[in-house]
């Protein structure tokens, strides 16, 4: 038999982020003689002491901070409990969430999209476009409820999902590409190179080599490739994307003398899979399956020439 009740270090957690039984009876809408009940009676079951009184507030004990990580691991898989159950009496979900970096290849997703509605036709789907660390941010304040990221994410599930290869490109008369030798990197620090902005709001990155004296940083990966064909710099760009681009001869790889092609890792990632409903199970599915056709970047090149 437990000893306390999840309503009881309910109460001790509301005291705690409010400051005072006061305070937490104002925020748990109960009374102040409620909460601390509630309170005593778990110091009383537990045996310790969780609160010493500091003039008008109160404050944590040494035994009162342990337990309190402890109580919000508990709660917190609570909530998660009552989620799931949720989920389970909705059945099929309604909507769903996903934020996926720009870099993953669109027709991938427009073909796994189109998979998903065409097994669940009324179901309603969200697709945020992000940069580095914002499908995560987003992931993190329960924004969405998929996330595919050049990041694991840290508190909930991560799957390496499919490796993009990046090469650096530039149209065909741009300056670099008269030089007709093997390019350094001293050459490239001489050139515009374009860059693309994170778009998480929490911690900013840079991804990629970003040596060239020159930079112009813009939102989305399309605006790059718009830039760079019209002769204005130099991008290293995901060869899934600039397929056409390069078979038509808009651009040209650079001939560098090291590291012609670059690799990243996408991750799919979720909070937690006891919550997902079959709509996003299937489309977890489908991403996974899609993403073993990526083409590689000598079948790319060999397309391109």
């Amino acid at each position: 038999m437990l000893k306390a009740t999840l309503e009881q270090w309910r109460m001790f957690k509301a005291v705690v982020d409010s400051g005072g039984f006061n305070q937490a009876a104002t925020s748990v809408h109960k009374s102040q003689s409620s909460v601390h009940h509630a309170v005593q009676k778990l110091e009383n079951a537990l045996g310790v002491a969780l609160f010493i009184n500091d003039g008008r507030r109160v404050r944590l004990t040494e035994a009162g901070e342990m337990m309190l990580r402890r109580a919000n691991f508990l709660l917190d898989e609570a909530h998660k409990i009552e989620a799931v159950a949720a989920s389970l009496k909705r059945g099929t979900e309604t909507q769903l969430r996903i934020a996926v970096d720009i870099i993953f290849p669109p027709e991938l997703l427009y073909n796994v999209l189109d998979k998903v509605s065409q097994e669940y036709p009324l179901l309603r789907i969200e697709v945020m476009e992000t940069v580095l660390n914002g499908a995560n941010s987003l992931l993190k304040s329960a924004e969405v409820d998929i996330a595919i990221s050049p990041f694991p994410f840290p508190t909930g599930f991560s799957e390496d999902l499919c490796e993009i290869e990046f090469v650096a490109v530039a149209h065909p008369r741009h300056p670099l590409h008269q030089l007709h030798r093997p390019l350094t990197k001293e050459d490239l620090k001489s050139h515009r190179q374009i860059v693309v902005r994170d778009s998480s709001t929490e911690r900013k990155a840079d991804a990629g080599w970003l040596g060239a004296d020159q930079r112009w940083t813009v939102s989305h990966v399309r605006t790059s490739v718009d830039i760079i064909t019209k002769g204005l710099g130099f991008a290293w760009l995901p060869l899934a994307i600039i397929r056409h681009q390069l078979s038509c001869g808009q651009l040209v790889p650079l001939p560098l003398e090291q590291e012609g092609v670059r690799k990243a890792l996408l991750y799919l990632s979720f909070e937690d899979g006891d919550r997902l409903g079959p709509a996003a199970r299937s489309l977890i599915g489908e991403l996974r399956y899609q993403s073993m056709q990526l083409p590689s970047a000598e079948r790319v090149f060999d397309n391109s020439r």
